[in-house]
């Protein structure tokens, strides 16, 4: 079965950076969309970026555009969200998900598998 393995969080100060990396097995990675979304205690999960099979593709929430950046090694099957300038506001669990197409999507109704996420804690 699709096995997403997501790592890379942890505690920064405002203004540092973070990797995150999401290691998926079970899937053919070189045909699947891959998302990152994130969510805090009491709110809905937000999209935070999004990348095509090929990396071609990229979509990006407004609150991260200009800091964070999403990519991918199909040679390794994983995908990553490199996240500068990181607010407090950033705090969040941060999920990792693919999509059995290959087209990159915002909404997380169009992801088939999801990781158990990684936190990420900005402090100020």
């Amino acid at each position: 079965q699709v096995q997403l393995v997501e790592s890379g969080g942890g505690l920064v100060q405002a203004g540092g950076s973070l990797r995150l990396s999401c290691a998926a097995s079970g899937l053919t990675f070189g045909a699947t969309a891959m998302g990152w979304f994130r969510q805090t205690p009491g709110k809905e999960r937000e999209f935070v970026a999004a990348i095509s099979n090929g990396g071609v593709i990229t979509y990006y929430a407004d609150s991260v555009k200009g800091r964070f950046t999403i990519s991918r090694d199909n040679a390794k099957n994983t995908v990553f969200l490199q996240m500068n300038s990181l607010k407090p506001e950033d705090t969040a669990v941060y999920y990792c998900a693919a999509r059995r197409m290959p087209i990159a999507a915002r909404t997380q109704q169009s992801y088939d598998s999801w990781g158990r996420g990684t936190q990420v804690t900005v402090s100020s």
